[in-house]
């Protein structure tokens, strides 16, 4: 009897005594005597970086910012088969226990004793590994942690219900390839968004919850590695009955069916816009802005800022679609003339001297100068190995290509592309509708709609002849077509030529016919009445804020201004008279949706409505008889009212076309990156040739886009116009002098 006491007493000491322990161990953590836990602001608020989202005007995803490329999801917006295949893989009585699987506990215990890889872990558990992530640590030391999980999990329990837990855990999963988070990780493999993938897709995410790395589809070498896996968790659902076992057999033979594709900024739609959005914009707002949370400026990287912009998705892709089909066979057209060109892709007048000064500038500025540099080679060092072969990716109309060359000749090569700028704004509410920033943002970074600026050429002169306008004189006012000289400040006379020389000289040629044919002679006799002075007055007054010199020749476009302020200043004639500032942001949300920042565009009334219709009436005829005729053509068949004007700097530098519908207003620049790069002849290298074409193809776009609903109405009329101003200019136009050309421009 004694015996058989001792024993028991014994047996009461060996079952219950490992138990106590461990109950004792666990008070003695829980009270912090082998390290603080996590408080419980900690546990309700954890540390994320969520990524920012730049949606489009029409909802759709343009873009992210982020350092981890995560973006939550509630529980309801997560697929039901998302839901099913964890809980059957990781966790079949996650909706049972209280963060702890008491019958899974001993398996997991054990398994780090055997030297084992545990196990037996909850879905809450492993959240918690997940939030506070575990050190190299040695086996004593690692039971300690997992025991500082099950006290974290129990306390997750209590803060969070279950489906938030499974919430939490999906956003915070690592499915690598920059895809944190199950939203990330289906656009990324799937192309899908989180709440509609099919069941076989939902199986692979969940079948890389064991190990992202071994099981992921795309890093994996043995191919079948991830499909046995997503079979498995398939079986497992067949299991827990959530899966017929009828379908198992048929999901089990299906491939994978990835469409990987991974984020890249350089991807997606308007990556110009973008990156000025990102690099320009929300830096100085991050800046000006406190994060309540954090007590420290905005991260766009980390804070999950959502930005609501004005671009129409559908818009962006016209927009992409008519500048690379333009751009194509532009630079087809260039690239054969180059081969005819000695100092290729330089013109022919460019000097050996210049071509070395461009060179040398042009490697000063390049990454691979400014890299060098910061590792302290000298200058000689560093301008040495621009001069070594080594392989690399270049740039071609017709994809990437792999090849050898030295760093001096592939900028040389790449100078040798043609570039452009495209912006659509609605002129009503300043809304930027699409923005085009270059041919190619990976290889080419420089965006030519906001921060490049460029000699405007002939487009400049809808500004003189507003001021016409504006003072009283009329589409129909005939004026002499005569050579004018204006006196400069330095006492010197400025007499600019036109274009095709001296033909239709001294006839009387209406302000309209002047216009649409970029008449050198009269817009020069237009400065000269009105003087620098004023025609500055109203391009400020109408958004353009780049400098302008207070000298005649500005009237023939010599200013450097950028597409963003053209496209913008025109609107001001579309929009009654009205100028409208460019919006292309309406509102920046926080992540939980609070909005930070409303963005209402600044207006100003420049112009009577009028007078506004009347420049509208002017700048027609640039279209209906002019340098813009050709959108009437066949290849646009554009006939509904715009308005517009070519322009076209000297040597064919530049190419421009702005142009105005009542619903949106478009503008254009197209030419090299240096401006000794450039077509030989004006028929090539003028604005109706290098730029006009992109706007006519992207509003043929728009208005076959039956979806977007863009009118083609006219431009309407004022209800107050004078009804003696003469519009139809046509019967004096008849009999002015058919030597005046159609068609061509040329400034100087």
């Amino acid at each position: 009897m004694f015996k058989s006491n001792k024993y028991l007493k014994w047996l009461y000491i060996l079952t219950l005594g490992p138990v106590l322990c461990i109950f004792l161990v666990l008070f003695l953590i829980s009270i912090g005597l082998f390290g603080e836990l996590p408080k419980v602001d900690e546990l309700l608020n954890p540390k994320n970086n969520l990524a920012t989202i730049v949606y489009s005007g029409d909802m759709k995803i343009l873009g992210k910012y982020y350092s981890e490329n995560r973006v939550n999801v509630r529980f309801h917006q997560l697929d039901k088969d998302l839901v099913n295949a964890l809980i059957a893989t990781e966790d079949a009585r996650f909706y049972e226990h209280s963060g702890v699987d008491i019958k899974a506990l001993g398996r997991g215990i054990t398994g780090v004793f055997v030297g084992g890889k545990g196990g037996g872990s909850t879905i809450t558990q492993q959240l918690a590994k997940m939030m506070f992530p575990r050190e190299n640590l040695s086996k004593p030391a690692l039971i300690i942690r997992k025991m500082k999980e099950w006290i974290i999990a129990t306390r997750l329990e209590k803060l969070y219900t279950k489906d938030e837990i499974m919430a939490l855990y999906l956003n915070k999963f690592d499915f690598l390839n920059l895809a944190v988070g199950v939203k990330s990780a289906a656009q990324i493999y799937f192309n899908r968004n989180q709440d509609s993938l099919k069941i076989e897709q939902a199986a692979m995410l969940i079948g890389m919850a064991k190990n992202p790395a071994l099981f992921n589809p795309v890093s994996t070498r043995r191919k079948d590695t991830t499909l046995h896996r997503r079979n498995v968790v398939l079986s497992q659902m067949v299991k827990y009955g959530y899966l017929t076992k009828e379908k198992f057999d048929s999901l089990k033979k299906l491939p994978l069916g990835l469409s990987f594709k991974p984020e890249d900024h350089n991807d997606g739609l308007a990556p110009y816009f973008r990156e000025y959005l990102r690099d320009n914009f929300m830096k100085d707002w991050c800046e000006r802005h406190v994060n309540p949370e954090t007590g420290k400026p905005y991260n766009i990287y980390k804070d999950g800022l959502k930005i609501y912009t004005t671009i129409d998705s559908r818009m962006q892709i016209h927009a992409e679609a008519a500048v690379n089909e333009h751009m194509r066979d532009l630079q087809k057209q260039f690239s054969k003339e180059c081969l005819t060109k000695k100092n290729a892709p330089f013109a022919w007048n460019v000097s050996k001297d210049e071509i070395k000064r461009i060179m040398e500038s042009s490697i000063k500025r390049s990454d691979r100068y400014r890299s060098a540099k910061k590792q302290g080679l000298s200058h000689e060092k560093i301008v040495a190995t621009f001069y070594e072969k080594v392989p690399m990716r270049v740039y071609s109309i017709r994809g990437e290509i792999d090849t050898i060359m030295t760093p001096y000749d592939s900028i040389r090569y790449y100078k040798s592309f043609l570039q452009t700028g495209f912006m659509a704004m609605e002129p009503q509410t300043g809304y930027v509708k699409a923005w085009v920033g270059g041919i190619n943002h990976k290889h080419f970074k420089y965006d030519h709609v906001k921060v490049s600026r460029r000699q405007v050429g002939s487009t400049f002169k809808a500004f003189v002849y507003a001021l016409a306008i504006q003072e009283g004189m009329s589409p129909c006012e005939q004026v002499p077509n005569v050579r004018t000289c204006i006196e400069t400040p330095d006492g010197k006379q400025w007499c600019p030529d036109n274009s095709d020389g001296m033909k239709g000289t001294g006839q009387m040629v209406t302000l309209r016919k002047a216009l649409a044919n970029s008449i050198n002679f009269v817009t020069a006799a237009l400065m000269k009445k009105y003087g620098p002075k004023a025609v500055i007055d109203l391009v400020k007054r109408l958004g353009v804020t780049s400098d302008i010199p207070e000298v005649p020749s500005i009237c023939l476009g010599t200013p450097d201004i950028n597409v963003f302020e053209m496209v913008a200043a025109n609107s001001t004639f579309a929009n009654k008279g009205t100028y409208i500032q460019p919006t292309f942001i309406t509102r920046i949300e926080d992540k939980n949706g609070k909005v930070l920042e409303d963005f209402i565009p600044k207006s100003d009334e420049v112009l009577s409505e009028e007078k506004a219709y009347t420049v509208i009436q002017l700048m027609k005829g640039v279209v209906i008889s002019g340098t813009g005729s050709r959108l009437r053509g066949p290849k646009y068949k554009l006939t509904n009212d715009i308005a517009g004007k070519t322009g076209t700097t000297q040597y064919n530098a530049d190419g421009w076309f702005i142009g105005l519908t009542p619903d949106l207003v478009g503008g254009v620049w197209t030419g090299g990156e240096d401006r000794s790069v450039h077509f030989n002849s004006t028929a090539d290298g003028q604005g109706a040739s290098m730029a006009l074409p992109i706007w006519g193809k992207f509003f043929r776009k728009v208005y076959d886009d039956t979806k977007l609903k863009v009118s083609k109405n006219p431009f309407p009329r004022p209800k107050n116009l004078d009804p003696n101003l003469e519009m139809d200019c046509s019967k004096y136009e008849a009999q002015e002098n058919d030597g005046i050309p159609n068609g061509n421009e040329f400034d100087e």
